[in-house]
């Protein structure tokens, strides 16, 4: 019900707790961001102004440049100093509610990529933590920031309605949808099932937006992040639905695991002005896609049209990135960009 998200920061800077609408308002789920450095989040500028306001004094002892993040596990980190309750001000006193402004980073901002948030809340004991000194002695709870925070800028009708609906999904590698939380399954209308038999996900993308989806699938797989992307995704009810979204590697014993997706429904005239932008970056037809992929009038030499050929058998070159996909009939890799568009309704279009 908040226009914002709880966060609960332990005196030497680690994220005790966030709620789990963080990735409403930054893009990052509460799991990426519990038991992390708050300092990895807050712009630079601002991050010796968060440490004041976690300093019950508003005066933290002066922490060395550049020095590292506290690691978990490890015993109060020297920018922060244990206290004894009787060294404290009262809990309920005024002089330990907190009201400031800083810069977090943020995955759904698509313009300088920080959003301002204006932190509201006071200082408390954070208890049951049971952390010893480091000659063993347990120590008293410590005071934690426990704050409301909510962006400084109203948020837009647009951006309420929208903002309910931002889903996450789950693809191997190559992309193929694995899984897909419930809000997806109300936007896109697929069950999870439905999802997975299709093959490759790149069947749920429209044809214009398959190459500028696949060169940052490719950046994914060399930076571990996609960056923003708006594209369309076909529904069960052949309809396409606008969506920006932004994918990030799953690691597992330092190797990539899966990949996760969230992705933000968009109305018609928000995509209608990505498109435009892109085809500005790119303006020729390459840029969209449809003079490889679909465009009937210039047909590649050795492609048959890809949706005429349905049903028709006729030799063809192999695609060079068959990825050792099974070839389909005309010798198309069924996990090419190529087989996807062939294996799409026409009627979607």
């Amino acid at each position: 019900a908040l226009n914002g998200f709880v966060l609960v920061v332990t005196s030497e800077g680690l994220i005790f707790y966030s709620s789990h609408t963080i990735q409403d308002y930054l893009g990052f789920h509460q799991t990426d961001v519990m038991h992390q450095s708050v300092f990895e989040l807050i712009h630079t500028e601002d991050q010796q102004e968060f440490r004041r306001n976690l300093h019950w004094a508003l005066n933290p002892p002066h922490a060395p440049e550049g020095e590292p993040s506290p690691e978990e596990g490890k015993s109060l980190s020297s920018s922060a100093v244990a206290y004894k309750p009787d060294q404290l001000p009262p809990e309920n006193s005024s002089f330990l509610e907190r009201s400031f402004v800083c810069r977090f980073r943020c995955l759904l901002d698509n313009s300088s990529g920080f959003l301002a948030l204006n932190l509201q809340g006071r200082l408390k004991f954070l208890h049951g933590q049971n952390k010893r000194s480091e000659d063993g002695s347990t120590l008293p709870p410590q005071l934690a920031l426990f704050a409301i925070s909510t962006p400084l800028q109203p948020p837009s009708i647009l951006q309420i309605r929208t903002k309910n609906m931002i889903f996450r999904s789950k693809h191997k590698l190559d992309f193929t949808p694995l899984a897909c939380d419930a809000k997806g399954k109300i936007v896109l209308g697929y069950t999870e099932a439905e999802l997975r038999m299709r093959g490759t996900g790149y069947q749920f993308v429209h044809a214009a937006d398959m190459l500028y989806c696949a060169e940052n699938h490719v950046r994914m797989m060399k930076t571990g992040e996609s960056g923003l992307t708006v594209f369309r995704l076909l529904t069960k009810e052949n309809r396409w639905k606008w969506v920006q979204a932004n994918a990030r590697l799953v690691y597992k014993n330092g190797k990539p695991e899966y990949i996760i997706v969230t992705q933000r429904p968009l109305v018609d005239e928000e995509g209608g002005e990505h498109l435009r932008k892109r085809s500005m970056h790119l303006p020729f037809t390459f840029a969209t896609g449809e003079a490889l992929l679909y465009q009937s009038a210039y047909p590649l030499p050795g492609y048959p049209d890809p949706f005429q050929s349905k049903g028709k058998t006729g030799k063809s070159k192999k695609t060079s990135h068959s990825h050792g996909g099974r070839s389909q009939k005309n010798g198309v890799a069924s996990s090419s960009l190529l087989g996807a568009v062939m294996r799409q309704d026409k009627a979607a279009y």
